[in-house]
């Protein structure tokens, strides 16, 4: 006994390759395709018929139009399929999905990797980052519970991490990079630099050979990181230039006055 003949037809060549084979029967059923669309999208959003896909054997999907104003460019796609040698179409899933210039919104981003710095609030937390790759690990116990005592109180130690080579690098450059560095225009016309100024506090650690704290409350950097050549016109050590004060003779008002000689 022969096989029947098969239902189905060739679709032309795509640019990439052949596609596959294109279900006669579920070609057809574009009604039902259009039932199973118009079941699941808000009334009326769905439109034309723009053509039809074979996925794989017996599987054809159905595109149509969408109307819905805020999805421009999108269309309603409708997989169809069935068994081999039965002519009952299933319904096997319907899509709203982007076409060529279809309106999308903006890749979507974590909240942490959207915030930039200056964008914290007060009350904001920042969640933690596991794999910082600006920390490292800090201080690490030695099991001697008063050495380690001594040692935290001694150093300064005990926390969990502390800056990287990494992290120190990109925090030097960016602080010497901006207005408490040199180039900024106070440091330009100061009289002296901040690493002969009484104000200047030095940091602690390797940041210590270039940078430092002002605690002068008269300087525009004040509070702030500066570096050893940073300055400003506050510095402890300069003064004005003091000139003589130079006292001009009397005017004598000879038109509005007359002048009288006293014995």
């Amino acid at each position: 006994m022969s096989s029947p003949a098969p239902t189905s037809v060739e679709t032309v060549q795509t640019p990439r390759a052949r596609t596959a084979p294109v279900d006669a029967v579920l070609a057809d059923a574009v009604d039902v395709a259009l039932a199973a669309a118009r079941d699941v999208a808000e009334g009326g959003s769905v439109g034309e018929h723009l053509g039809l896909t074979a996925e794989g054997e017996r599987l054809v999907s159905h595109s149509f139009a969408c109307t819905s104003a805020g999805y421009r460019g999108w269309r309603w796609v409708v997989t169809l399929s069935r068994v081999s040698r039965s002519k009952t179409v299933t319904v096997s899933e319907v899509n709203l999905l982007p076409g060529d210039g279809a309106l999308l919104s903006p890749q979507w981003l974590p909240w942490a990797d959207r915030l930039a710095p200056g964008d914290v609030s007060p009350g904001d937390v920042l969640p933690k980052r596991v794999d910082d790759p600006f920390l490292e690990e800090g201080y690490a116990a030695t099991g001697d519970e008063e050495s380690d005592e001594l040692a935290l109180y001694e150093l300064g130690l005990g926390r969990p991490r502390v800056l990287s080579l990494l992290g120190r690098e990109d925090a030097a450059q960016r602080w010497y990079d901006g207005t408490h560095g040199p180039r900024d225009p106070h440091a330009e016309q100061a009289p002296a630099k901040c690493t002969t100024c009484g104000y200047f506090v030095p940091m602690a650690g390797a940041l210590r050979q270039v940078f430092g704290v002002c605690a002068n409350e008269w300087s525009p950097s004040d509070g702030s990181v500066v570096s050893l050549d940073h300055g400003c016109g506050a510095h402890s050590e300069v003064d004005v230039e003091h000139r003589p004060e130079v006292v001009e003779p009397p005017v004598l008002d000879e038109l509005g006055y007359e002048s009288v000689e006293l014995e």
